[in-house]
């Protein structure tokens, strides 16, 4: 994956050996659990088991959930209006997207919860969203960027030549929130939760191929396109800090859960798709998966800039806590130059 030019960003980046790249990431990684851990002890942590019943109401809240039709951001969606707030679920298929609200409608019959197009790797479609939210909303008060596409086992390219896992994971969600970020600012407690992914703890931000042209590994690039939101989401909370914006970003991340993201990406099929299924047992459900989101969305106490997950053996499950953040999330000069390569790529400008 290591190559000395960069098609997209030339000019930006100097060529730096990937050994070098590396030693500085271990030794920030080690000043970075030394100042989590002194950070920690003056946060509060989410309470172990929180769980659904403990959500507020989100009654008068508006909640926007990307991929919602189906696994954790179904789930997220499903909670939410039960819990009284106006959903607003984006995917590509209407289809299912009426399919999903069926079945919401269902369960909470009195829900306020609707389907809006999108396709997070087509750029034009973000932007018809925005407009379209803009001229329907007076605010937005969360934003939930749930969507993903894990390692199809061939690299594919986005409607605007991007790698189309940095483009739906990263690159898309960069654009959409950037260009919300007018109604976000609108609600007296915006909110923007961004899903990482535990595979960042093996990712690294490779600026010389960021688009895989030059080298293609699915489970490579699907690490680094994780990476890259966990990146943008702490960097998004320093901006809103410095700019006075008012926006808590936050990341979280759902261990290992059972979802389609396997189905749809490297197949069940594959050795990973096997290996998947034959401990799936090990792993929680999406519902459970949804928890470090949900929180994250509702609780008064979550924290602007934090990262949640579970905290069990790998943080594959276990109980609610703070995440362990990998030290290739640490250097703020990453962020920034991750940052301004994304306004350039996706023409979005934050306000």
């Amino acid at each position: 994956m290591w190559s000395r030019t960069n098609t997209l960003a030339s000019g930006d980046v100097q060529p730096t050996h990937p050994l070098m790249k590396l030693g500085r990431t271990l030794v920030a990684g080690v000043a970075l659990a030394a100042a989590v851990a002194a950070e920690a002890a003056n946060r509060e942590s989410p309470k172990p088991d929180w769980n659904t019943q403990d959500m507020p109401s989100q009654q008068g809240r508006i909640v926007l959930v990307t991929g919602g039709t189906s696994g954790m951001g179904y789930e997220d969606a499903l909670a939410l209006s039960r819990a009284g707030a106006e959903v607003i679920i984006a995917a590509r298929n209407a289809e299912r997207g009426q399919q999903t609200l069926q079945r919401i409608r269902q369960q909470v019959p009195d829900a306020r919860v609707r389907f809006e197009a999108v396709d997070l790797a087509d750029l034009a479609s973000v932007r018809d969203l925005a407009e379209r939210l803009e001229g329907r909303l007076s605010r937005l008060d969360v934003l939930i960027n749930n969507a993903a596409i894990m390692a199809p086992p061939q690299r594919r390219t986005s409607a605007d030549g991007f790698e189309l896992q940095m483009a739906t994971n990263y690159f898309g969600h960069f654009a959409l929130t950037g260009l919300l970020m007018p109604l976000l600012r609108e609600s007296e407690d915006g909110r923007v939760v961004s899903l990482s992914s535990i595979a960042a703890g093996r990712g690294a931000l490779d600026f010389a191929d960021l688009q895989s042209e030059q080298d293609y590994e699915p489970y490579v690039a699907y690490a680094q396109s994780k990476l890259a939101v966990l990146n943008w989401t702490f960097e998004l909370q320093r901006r809103s800090d410095e700019a006075g914006w008012g926006i808590r970003s936050i990341a979280t991340h759902p261990g290992v859960a059972v979802t389609e993201l396997i189905e749809r990406g490297p197949g069940l099929d594959s050795p990973f798709g096997e290996q998947w299924a034959q401990n799936r047992d090990d792993y929680h459900s999406a519902a459970q998966g949804a928890i470090s989101t949900l929180y994250a969305a509702t609780a008064p106490e979550a924290i602007g800039g934090a990262y949640y997950g579970p905290t069990g053996e790998d943080e594959k499950r276990g109980p609610l806590g703070f995440a362990r953040t990998p030290g290739a999330a640490s250097q703020r000069t990453d962020a920034e130059q991750l940052w301004q390569l994304s306004e350039r790529l996706t023409g979005v400008t934050y306000p």
